[in-house]
């Protein structure tokens, strides 16, 4: 399968059904999914029929997907996935960026070098004018990852959330980079 983007150490590829299996191991990790649900457990129905299609998902403006699968360069190894997405099908000029990793590539940078990677394409190849990112006010190793790719805070909010989990009583955070503040950094 051709990948999408390779940096030093990633290969960052589009999804397929065959990874069923490692996305539900990844969403059953409590420590991975603190930030998302509060740590609960996902069934692989869920991951089949709602997880896959959104990350199987084209987006026309950008001719690609938004969700890819993050492999150690390496040794191919299943690290999790990254999000580059476009807010709208049709537009490219606003790009959310996430991540989600397994728990034995934290610390290692592979997050940040990933991001950083998705944003210089985006900008570069993707017509995006403007990345955004966002995650839970806690989230201190997240936002860490969004300041060291280049973004910078944007706004404090209140999110709807279904269900409270610990932290959400902190509320959201969302970071952002413009296309003019990245060519000024270069």
């Amino acid at each position: 399968m051709r990948a999408f983007l390779e940096t030093d150490r990633l290969v960052l590829r589009p999804f397929t059904a065959d990874d069923a299996d490692r996305l539900f191991a990844l969403d059953n990790d409590p420590d991975v999914m603190r930030f998302i649900n509060g740590g609960r457990p996902t069934s692989h129905e869920v991951i089949v029929e709602r997880t896959l299609p959104r990350l199987l998902h084209d987006y026309p403006c950008f001719g690609t997907r938004g969700y890819w699968a993050a492999q150690e360069k390496d040794t191919g190894v299943f690290l999790g996935w990254f999000e580059f997405r476009p807010l709208e099908d049709d537009n490219p000029a606003v790009a959310e960026l996430g991540y989600r990793l397994d728990k034995a590539a934290w610390g290692r940078g592979y997050a940040t070098e990933g991001a950083r990677a998705l944003i210089d394409k985006g900008f570069t190849e993707l017509a995006v004018e403007r990345v955004t990112a966002n995650t839970m006010a806690v989230n201190r190793a997240s936002r860490r990852v969004m300041e060291k790719s280049g973004l910078s805070f944007l706004r404090h909010f209140t999110g709807d959330w279904p269900e409270a989990i610990p932290g959400s009583e902190h509320g959201e955070v969302e970071y952002e980079l413009t296309r003019a503040e990245w060519e000024r950094r270069r």
